[in-house]
Order: C-alpha cells, then structure tokens, then sequence
C-alpha cells in the first residue's frame, strides 16, 4: 500500500523525470533550441536518448515548460553560485556602547574610539545609557551626553535613530556615513 504525502505550495527543488505529472509539456532542448509541446513520456524518451534528465522548469506555464540537461551539474553549479554569492556580501553587525550618565572625559574618548573603529569595519553602533535611582529624575543630562556622542562622531556616522528614553535605557543607533 502505497501513501500519498500532500506537495508543499512551494517547492524549492525542480520536479525531474518521472516526477513531472504533467500530460503535456513544452520541450526545450539542451542547446537551447525548442522541440515543441509533446507528451512528458515522449519528452522523457528524448531525454534518455541523449543520457540527460528532463526537468520542469516553469511549472506555472500553460503547457508546463520542460529542458533537457543535466540536473546534476546544473545543481552543483547552482550551489557553487550562492556559496560565491554568500562569500561576497558583508553582514552588518550592531556593536553597543554602554556610556554611563557622569562619564569622565578620558573614557567618553575611549568609548568614542571603539565606536570609532566599529564604524569603519561597516557595523552599525548602538549607545545606550542606563539610568540608575535618582538619575531617572535627570534624563536631559543623559541626553546632553548622547548629543555630545553623536557630535563627537560627526564626521564618521549619521544618527540613524535619535535618543529615545525607553524605560530606564536612553538609547541611539549611529551608522557610519557612506564612502566617497
């Protein structure tokens, strides 16, 4: 006894010889040049002669679009190209900063630094400070302080998000400014 499994909506693999379902399909040759819409045991003989595999490649089209190659090459050339493609984009990282509300001025200058360096690897920079007892009374010198992080940073960084006082957090999001 024989279970059928129901399809997924979206399958990411390509349906290949016996798998296509299909009465008829539009047939696509290995060169590229169209055979013409025959029946999917026809085009499987074609296939087969030529020692290649008939794969489904536009599903959606009225007849559904079949090419004759080889599907063992064509995948790994397609793993090949999203490894390359993985290989070459940069993902961008947030990096925080926690600054204290009387931060001293040697290292408000350190904490600038790293945020500094942050920025030229191409991550984003968070800053936050965190307000402890009484200094919740006190936000506007937590603000003054972020004010004067973000000018300190002015030619390295944008603001990308203004400080906001979320709970007992004051935070901001610096991004660095694009090359020239």
């Amino acid at each position: 006894m024989r279970l059928w499994r129901c399809l997924p909506i979206s399958s990411k693999e390509l349906q290949i010889n016996e798998d296509i379902r299909d009465r008829e399909v539009r047939v696509i040759d290995a060169d590229g040049a169209q055979l013409g819409i025959m029946s999917t045991k026809e085009a499987l003989e074609v296939s087969l002669q030529k020692n290649l595999d008939l794969v489904k490649i536009a599903p959606t089209a009225t007849p559904p679009v079949c090419r004759i190659m080889d599907y063992g090459k064509y995948r790994f050339e397609q793993a090949k190209r999203e490894k390359e493609a993985r290989k070459n984009q940069h993902v961008v990282e947030i990096k925080e900063i926690r600054l204290s509300l009387n931060i001293d001025v040697h290292d408000f200058n350190t904490k600038a630094g790293h945020a500094k360096r942050f920025l030229k690897e191409g991550n984003k920079v968070k800053v936050s400070i965190r307000f402890r007892g009484r200094e919740m009374g006190h936000p506007e010198i937590g603000l003054n302080t972020m004010k004067r992080f973000a000018e300190t940073l002015s030619e390295e960084a944008n603001v990308e998000k203004q400080p906001k006082l979320e709970g007992r957090h004051m935070i901001m999001f610096l991004a660095a400014k694009p090359q020239k």
